[in-house]
C-alpha cells in the first residue's frame, strides 16, 4: 500500500517493514527530534498514514535516563517541551503518551510493545548523538513498517551524497538547488480539520509496565520535580525554558526587535542581537521552516526576488536586506552544513575526521611547547589565567550558551592550551556537550571542529601550536569588539564550591 502524502519522498527514508500490519490498531509516531506539533514533517507523515489506514493516531514521546551527559538541565528543557506537546494534543484525534524513564533501561521493550499493535511506525530521521544507534536498534525489534522523515532543514539532508568540505561550496550547491523547497513547508498545524478513529486508551498490560509521565507535577515548575532521577543534578535547570511556547515567544522577539541589528551587531558580545534559537532547533521545539517564514515575512520578500547566478556569495542572492541575509547564511548555510556532514559520515566527531591538510599541521606541531597548559577540571571551572576566556566558560556553565563569537575564541584557546590537539577536541566535546543547551547537535560539532580546521583552508603566517589552523587571541578579540563589561558581567562567580 502506498501513503498519498504531501511530505517529499526526498524526506522519507524506510528502515524496516515491507507492508503495513492491517490488524494494527493504529499508526505509530515515535517522537524523538522533532517534539513539535506543528510545521513537523514527521507528524504530517503520520497523520497522512492514519488517513490512509483509517486508524487512531499515537504519538508516544519518552525522554530516556541513561544517556550521556543527562542532566537537570536537559530534562528540564524536554520535560518543558512535554507539557506544551501535552496541551497541544489534549485533544482527539491524538492520543499522546508521554514516558519519563525512572531509571536506565527501565524502558526497555516498550517501543517493542507500541510497535507490535500498530499499522506503522514513523519516526525522526536526525543524523547525530546516539540518536541513530537507537534506531538501528528499534529496526531490528520492528516488524512493520519504520519510516525516519527528515524535518530537519530547508534542504533535505540527503538530496545530496556529497560531504561539503566548505561553506562556500555548500552555499553555492545550496544556491543552485533550494529554490524548488523554499515554496514546500510542513503544515502549521498538522491536525486541523483532521478526522481520525479515536483510541481513548492503550493497553493496561503497556500503562501499567510503563506508566505515562505525570507531567502536571511539572507545571509549577519543572526543577523540583527532577530530584528523583538518576541524571547529573550539579548541570543544573537555566533560566532558559524549553518548550514550543517559549521557542515561539524567542522567535518573535528576534524579528521585532533583534534582527534589523542582526547584521551590525551580531558578533559583539554586549549586545544581545543573536536569535537564541539554536535550543529550540537542536530540540525540535522549533521548525527551520517556521523561522525561515517568520523572517522572511517581516519585510516585503518572495522567492521572485533571488537572484538568477548561483555565487556562492554571502550577500546579495538572496535578494533580501542585509540584516536577513546575514541572518539566513547562519540558520541555513552553516547550520544545514553540519547536517550534511552527519548524516553522510559515521566519525564526524572523530579528530579523524578533520582535513588532511588541518591533521597535517596539527601533527607537524604536537611537539611544541606549551606556555600554558590546563586539566580539564581546571577549563571546567574557569581556573585559566584568562579572563575573557574564563568569562565565556561561565557564561557556558551557568547560561548553557556562550555568545557566537566568543565561542570561536574558547574553542582556539582551549586547543592552545592542551598537550596535543586529540585532548583539546575531547575537552570542546565534554564541556559542550555536557552545559550546552544546544550541544550534541550537528551545529554543535561544526563549531567545534572549526576551530581545529574543519569548514576552514590554511592561514598564514604558520605559528607555533596552530600551524597553519586560524589562529585567535583575547587579545585581538578585545580590540574588535568590546568585552569589558561581558568580562565583568561573568567574572567572580564561583561556579562550584
Amino acid at each position: 500500500i502506498m501513503v498519498k502524502s504531501a511530505v517529499p519522498d526526498t524526506r522519507v527514508k524506510k528502515v524496516g517493514g515491507d507492508s503495513p500490519n492491517d490488524d494494527g490498531k493504529y499508526v505509530l509516531y515515535w517522537m524523538i527530534a522533532n517534539r513539535r506539533p506543528g510545521w513537523n514533517y514527521s507528524l504530517d507523515r503520520a497523520v497522512d498514514w492514519a488517513k490512509e489506514l483509517g486508524k487512531p493516531l499515537v504519538v508516544f514521546e519518552a525522554l530516556r535516563a541513561g544517556y550521556r551527559w543527562a542532566s537537570d538541565r536537559i530534562h528540564a528543557f524536554v520535560i518543558q517541551g512535554m507539557l506544551d506537546n501535552a496541551d497541544a494534543f489534549e485533544k482527539p484525534p491524538v492520543l499522546y503518551y508521554p514516558y519519563l524513564e525512572p531509571e536506565p533501561d527501565a524502558g526497555k521493550g516498550l517501543l517493542q510493545a507500541l510497535a507490535e499493535r500498530a499499522c506503522v511506525v514513523i519516526s525522526d530521521d536526525f543524523p547525530s548523538f546516539f540518536l541513530p544507534r537507537m534506531i538501528q536498534a528499534a529496526a531490528r525489534q520492528i516488524a512493520v513498517p519504520l519510516e525516519l522523515v527528515d524535518s530537519n532543514g530547508i534542504m533535505p539532508m540527503r538530496d545530496t551524497d556529497r560531504v561539503f568540505a566548505r561553506a562556500y561550496d555548500f552555499r553555492r550547491y545550496l544556491q543552485k538547488n533550494i529554490q524548488p523547497h523554499l515554496t514546500q513547508s510542513p503544515r502549521k498545524n498538522a491536525l486541523q480539520r483532521v478526522k481520525l478513529p479515536e483510541l481513548k486508551q492503550l493497553p493496561q498490560s503497556i500503562t501499567d509496565s510503563w506508566p505515562p509521565a505525570e507531567l502536571s507535577r511539572f507545571r509549577e515548575g519543572v526543577a523540583a520535580g527532577l530530584t528523583d532521577f538518576p541524571v547529573d543534578h550539579s548541570v543544573g535547570v537555566t533560566e532558559t525554558s524549553g518548550g514550543v511556547a517559549a521557542g515561539r515567544r524567542a522567535l518573535k522577539k528576534f524579528v521585532s526587535k533583534k534582527l534589523e541589528h542582526y547584521a551590525e551587531l551580531r558578533n559583539q558580545p554586549q549586545e544581545d542581537v543573536g536569535s537564541g534559537l539554536s535550543p529550540y532547533l537542536h530540540f525540535g521545539h522549533v521548525s527551520a521552516h517556521e523561522v525561515f517564514h517568520a523572517v522572511t515575512n517581516s519585510q516585503p520578500w518572495s522567492v521572485e526576488c533571488i537572484a538568477d547566478k548561483a555565487s556562492g556569495s554571502k550577500q546579495g542572492w538572496w535578494g533580501a536586506s542585509e540584516e536577513v541575509e546575514s541572518f539566513l547564511d547562519e540558520l541555513i548555510t552553516w547550520r544545514e552544513l553540519g547536517y550534511n556532514m552527519c548524516a553522510l559520515t559515521d566519525d564526524y566527531d572523530q579528530y579523524e575526521s578533520l582535513p588532511d591538510w588541518a591533521r597535517t599541521t596539527l601533527e607537524e606541531h604536537a611537539d611544541d611547547q606549551r606556555e600554558y597548559t590546563y586539566s580539564l577540571e581546571e577549563f571546567e571551572q574557569a581556573q585559566t589565567h584568562d579572563p575573557l576566556w574564563n568569562a565565556a566558560q561561565t557564561q557556558l556553565v551557568q547560561e548553557g550558551r556562550i555568545h557566537n563569537y566568543l565561542r570561536m575564541l574558547w574553542g582556539k584557546k582551549v586547543l592552545e592550551w592542551t598537550a596535543s590537539p586529540q585532548e583539546a577536541l575531547e575537552v570542546l566535546i565534554e564541556l559542550n556537550n555536557k552545559y550546552a543547551l544546544d550541544g550534541r547537535n550537528p551545529n554543535s560539532y561544526s563549531g567545534i571542529f572549526w576551530c581545529l580546521g574543519r569548514y576552514d583552508r590554511a592561514w598564514g603566517p604558520e605559528r607555533p601550536i596552530f600551524g597553519k589552523i586560524r589562529y585567535m587571541s583575547s587579545e585581538n578579540t578585545a580590540r574588535k569588539v568590546k568585552v569589558k563589561n561581558y568580562i565583568d558581567q561573568y567574572s567572580g562567580n564561583a561556579l562550584f564550591t
